[in-house]
């Protein structure tokens, strides 16, 4: 009689590779992968299904049709009639608008907070503790809405309005300020302008290697400042002033012409950054503090200034530990940004996440999108970031 094979050496192959430890770290990944797969596999299925049932389909074919809404504030030609595409790729382009001058400003405003909270000045130092405190433990939206309303009611009418030069007026509605009209011959300013941005970049590095050589330090900023203002500044006036300038008109009760920043994009700027602002500086106070404190000696023995010993001595050591957590701030500014339909600014969420769905009812289509565009965003954040933190990070022999 033959004998009945036992599956035991299967058995043992089985166990011997679940008691592999790398093997079972893949093994445990894959199942790990298949389970969320199969999870939002279901999810979109049963949508799908249910979205069917009552006879409605899958498609982006909306995009296409008339808008049929209007935007306050536009940087592209956009009318009503335009598509909710257009309108989408407004929103867009307000998002990034005030995500990227929102990170500046409160990259500036933050580095100066935490500077203060380790000055030795006493009221300095108190002034940015409670500004800090205060900020950080009320929420933004409540930030974003007093702002505004500040600025909404504080401000004068257009009649009223604050003239400043002649050329630009600041009211309740908006910053009313000129707009260019560019001529045949401003390119060449155009083209000064970037050339003198390549070459501060260039000389930045440049003067960096010759310190590092020679100790011989180049006023940097100042060289940099006549590159990339001065020389298209003169420029722009030897060639007659090829850009135009269209100034604001006060016409009835509002003015007309000229460029005009609205309250709602002022508002949310100035909310958002003073925000993130108050993290940053935490951040930069514990980031400078970590710093050894002998640097800061080495650094008075050999008589560098404590100005120039915080700029090339301690800020640098600092960005090291500075740049990880600033990323997730820089990520929170840009995420919080979707609180501007509380005020009335037009970014992604007002438009193709707000008006957009109500109107074609394409709910799963502009939710959707609204998510891709903000992991977009969050994406190209963190690549920039980390792009960064790799290029200043501490070389290993």
């Amino acid at each position: 009689m033959n004998e009945v094979a036992h599956p035991q050496p299967q058995r043992n192959a089985i166990s011997r590779l679940w008691n592999d430890k790398e093997a079972r770290q893949v093994i445990i990944q894959i199942l790990a992968f298949v389970a969320i797969f199969a999870f939002f596999f279901i999810i979109v299925r049963n949508a799908i299904f249910n979205l069917e049932a009552i006879g409605k389909d899958i498609s982006m074919n909306f995009l296409w049709q008339p808008s049929n809404y209007d935007i306050s504030q536009s940087l592209i030609e956009y009318s009503s009639r335009s598509t909710h595409f257009r309108a989408m790729t407004v929103g867009i382009i307000n998002t990034l608008l005030v995500a990227a001058f929102g990170i500046l400003l409160a990259t500036v405003i933050g580095f100066i907070l935490g500077v203060c909270r380790l000055s030795k000045n006493w009221i300095v130092n108190k002034l940015s503790y409670v500004y800090i405190e205060y900020v950080r433990n009320v929420p933004v939206l409540l930030h974003i809405l007093l702002v505004h309303g500040i600025i909404v009611n504080s401000l004068p009418t257009p009649k009223n309005a604050v003239v400043v030069n002649e050329v630009a007026f600041l009211t309740n509605r908006g910053f009313f300020i000129p707009s260019p009209d560019f001529q045949p011959l401003y390119w060449i300013v155009a083209a000064l302008f970037v050339i003198g941005i390549i070459f501060s970049l260039w000389f930045h590095k440049y003067a960096q290697k010759v310190q590092d050589k020679t100790g011989k330090h180049y006023p940097v900023f100042w060289i940099g400042v006549g590159a990339v203002v001065g020389v298209p500044f003169i420029m722009y006036f030897l060639l007659g002033s090829p850009i135009v300038w269209e100034i604001p008109e006060l016409k009835g009760f509002n003015y007309t012409g000229g460029m005009v920043i609205r309250p709602e994009f002022i508002a949310l700027w100035l909310a958002l950054s003073m925000y993130t602002a108050a993290f940053i500086g935490e951040i930069v106070r514990a980031g400078i503090s970590a710093v050894d404190w002998g640097q800061n000696e080495a650094a008075a023995a050999l008589g560098v200034a404590r100005g120039r010993t915080l700029n090339l001595v301690v800020i640098p050591q600092a960005l090291r530990i500075i740049i990880p957590p600033l990323t997730s701030q820089y990520l929170n500014l840009a995420k919080n940004s979707s609180l501007a339909i509380a005020i009335g600014y037009m970014d992604i969420v007002a438009t193709i996440g707000g008006i957009t769905l109500n109107q074609t009812g394409r709910e799963m289509e502009c939710m959707a999108i609204v998510l891709t565009l903000y992991l977009i965003f969050s994406l190209l954040i963190s690549s920039g970031m980390n792009w960064y933190n790799n290029r200043i990070k501490l070389v290993e022999r």
